[in-house]
Order: structure tokens, then sequence, then C-alpha cells
């Protein structure tokens, strides 16, 4: 079972923004700026393309009113929509709260290896979870 799946399920923990019969959104735990969510189907769906549309839909519009929120409380100057489909193979919108350009293609992500640069999550924090509860609790 994935991560994803088992949050959907109750078995992981997260910090939820919203929960709904098709959907939920909790906070990333790997965020690249303090704020960033995801929305995620209850139902295992590997890539967001597959989803039907009228749930991609919710999905956004769950996303859409969140991201309201979180330009309220949080003031960055932009949110960002991702849909990457790495990391965890259950569709999920990501949404980032902006404070410049890069933030979207951080370089928060790159790292020198041998071989050259790579991209990882290694550099992102990992916020505390009651700081994680926090911010789900403003920007529900």
């Amino acid at each position: 079972m994935c991560v994803f799946c088992m949050i959907a399920s109750g078995e992981s923990r997260a910090s939820f923004l919203h929960q709904d019969e098709q959907c939920l959104a909790f906070m990333n735990i790997r965020p690249i700026n303090p704020g960033e969510f995801m929305v995620i189907p209850r139902k295992h769906v590997d890539h967001f393309t597959d989803l039907p549309d009228a749930l991609a839909c919710h999905i956004l519009t769950v996303a859409q009113r969140l991201g309201r929120n979180l330009l309220r409380e949080l003031k960055p100057l932009r949110i960002g929509y991702v849909v990457h489909g790495f990391g965890v193979a259950h569709a999920h919108l990501n949404v980032v709260p902006l404070h410049t350009s890069s933030d979207i293609i951080s370089a928060k992500h790159v790292v020198l290896t041998d071989e050259g640069f790579a991209v990882s999550l290694a550099n992102l924090p990992v916020p505390d979870r009651s700081e994680l509860d926090l911010l789900a609790q403003r920007l529900a």
C-alpha cells in the first residue's frame, strides 16, 4: 500500500486541511516553502491524467479554495500548482507558495554529487508535526 493510501485509510498521520468523500488535502512533509500542501484522491490512481475529469476538477476546486486561504494567511507573491507524478505513485496536486520565480523549480532541490548536479529532497527541511498541524489549521 502506498503512503498516500495509508494516509487516506488513517494508517499514517497527516496534517489535514480538507477531507471529503472524494479527496484529501494535507501539508507536505518536505515543503519547498512553509504552507505547501497537496490534494490527493482518496482512491489510489497512479497518474493524475488517469483521474476521471469530474474528480480532477474537484481536486483543483479544493486546491483553489485552500490556495486562497494560503494567500491570505501567509502572503506569498504567487501560488504554484504542480503535478509532476514523481515521489509517490499516487495522483497528487502540489500547491506551492511562491516567494521568488525560482521556487517552483527550487534550487533547494539541487545537490552536487560526484557525478554532477542531481535533484534531491535531502536539502528540504522536515518541519515538526506541531508546525504542520498549526499551518493546516490556519489554512483550512
